[in-house]
């Protein structure tokens, strides 16, 4: 099973603590996947939100395809998202009773398809970035110490 990372979150992953994650299809126009295959997509002020019993991608920004011409995609139309009843009714109600926010983390293309990695996500506060930080910074400190001791 081939999997192509075409686009990361990692903003995401600074300002979110990441409580759970879900794999969704993504709902495209030719032009869109196209240019997804060409790696032209970014996710940085993207979010999920559920929407008449549906879940939706907002903001997510897929570069227009240069041979398109005048047929192209809007670049950060609304996106349907394709899940499972069950899983679409859990983290609905998981954003509208828990007060937790749906991010997408990754987009990658699997066996040809188009696949978002949705993080079911609870802010972090200034100090608990400080914290992150500090701790990613103390671990590398001591994988160098070991790695020029050995």
């Amino acid at each position: 099973m081939s999997e192509k990372t075409v686009a990361v979150n990692r903003k995401a992953f600074h300002d979110y603590e990441v409580l759970e994650r879900v794999e969704a299809g993504l709902v495209l126009t030719g032009t869109e996947i196209k240019s997804i295959r060409d790696g032209r997509a970014n996710l940085r002020e993207a979010y999920a939100r559920p929407e008449g019993g549906e879940l939706w991608l907002f903001h997510a920004h897929i570069a227009p395809y240069p041979a398109a011409h005048r047929f192209n995609h809007e670049p950060t139309r609304r996106r349907k998202l394709l899940l499972h009843k069950g899983e679409m009714r859990e983290l609905s109600r998981a954003v509208e009773e828990r007060g937790l926010t749906l991010v997408p983390l990754r987009l990658y293309l699997k066996r040809g398809l188009a696949k978002v990695e949705l993080g079911l996500v609870r802010g972090r506060r200034q100090y608990d970035k400080r914290q992150a930080i500090a701790r990613r910074e103390a671990e590398r400190q001591m994988a160098r110490a070991i790695r020029y001791r050995g």
